[in-house]
């Protein structure tokens, strides 16, 4: 069976051991923000424009730092669509807030894994087992 990829980037923002994650209006649950590349674009470009859109800041790409790239079964999608989440650490200026599709930014711990996607769950485990996120 061929698999579909939806190709994504992801920004991983800790404070406190918590991640910041996003929610778009009409969804059920919550997201690491970033989003899909357009034609054309690097992951520093993606990242950069995707969360400048969503939460309305700068990510310097000077600070950007590879984390790893996580795919699983899509959430929402047709069983055999996979998402694969390319995931960047990065600093920003500007003040966080919430812009777009984004109805809701929040901090989650580990214990919120319920709350969100099939990738973001093993994103979170990677996290969890490297002390980042309690």
């Amino acid at each position: 069976m061929e698999h579909k990829i939806i190709d994504k980037l992801a920004w991983i923002e800790l404070k406190n051991k918590s991640i910041l994650s996003t929610k778009s209006y009409g969804k059920d649950k919550y997201y690491i923000p970033g989003g899909k590349r357009e034609s054309g674009e690097t992951d520093e470009q993606a990242l950069i424009r995707e969360i400048s859109e969503e939460l309305s800041v700068t990510i310097d790409p000077k600070t950007l730092h590879y984390i790893g790239t996580f795919e699983a079964q899509a959430h929402g999608h047709a069983e055999g669509i996979l998402v694969k989440m390319t995931c960047y650490s990065g600093e920003y200026s500007g003040e966080l807030k919430t812009n777009s599709e984004i109805e809701e930014m929040k901090w989650l711990h580990y214990s919120d894994k319920d709350k969100i996607s099939e990738v973001d769950q093993i994103i979170f485990d990677s996290l969890h087992e490297n002390n980042l996120l309690d």
